[in-house]
């Protein structure tokens, strides 16, 4: 069996952090991924896609993402369903992410100075690894 999805699109609001009983980061945020084709009056349309990010990479999306932004989510599809106080059932289809790629950088959601942000080691916003392309002025690629 197979359960794999893969989409890239951009967020239609903040990320919504919560935290489990047990203490376990869970976020959720709706991605808008634009279909391939347009409708007759020439407007491209969009789904909108509930996203469930899970512990660690949780608390990273809830920091660094917000409305706008670009991301790649790979995961599965999950459904369920409850019931409501009236007695109906409700109906649920989410994709569970198991990676979050952001595609576009932006700030840390921290309301302070990015320089202030700026790990030691010259990282982008304390992300272990990132390092910004030196462009002083240079026109000539690195590579």
């Amino acid at each position: 069996m197979l359960n794999k999805v893969v989409l890239i699109g951009r967020l239609t609001r903040d990320p919504e952090l919560r935290y489990t009983s047990s203490g376990i980061a869970v976020t959720r945020f709706t991605l808008a991924v634009d279909r391939n084709y347009t409708n007759q009056q020439g407007e491209r349309q969009a789904d909108f896609i509930p996203i469930v990010v899970w512990r660690g990479q949780a608390e990273t999306s809830a920091k660094y993402l917000s409305k706008g932004r670009l991301v790649a989510v790979s995961g599965r599809i999950q459904t369920g369903s409850y019931e409501t106080p009236e007695g109906q059932r409700r109906y649920t289809t989410d994709v569970v992410a198991d990676e979050v790629r952001f595609l576009d950088w932006g700030e840390a959601r921290t309301g302070r100075d990015p320089e202030v942000d700026r790990a030691p080691d010259d990282s982008f916003g304390g992300i272990p690894g990132f390092t910004p392309l030196d462009t002083d002025g240079d026109d000539e690629l690195p590579f």
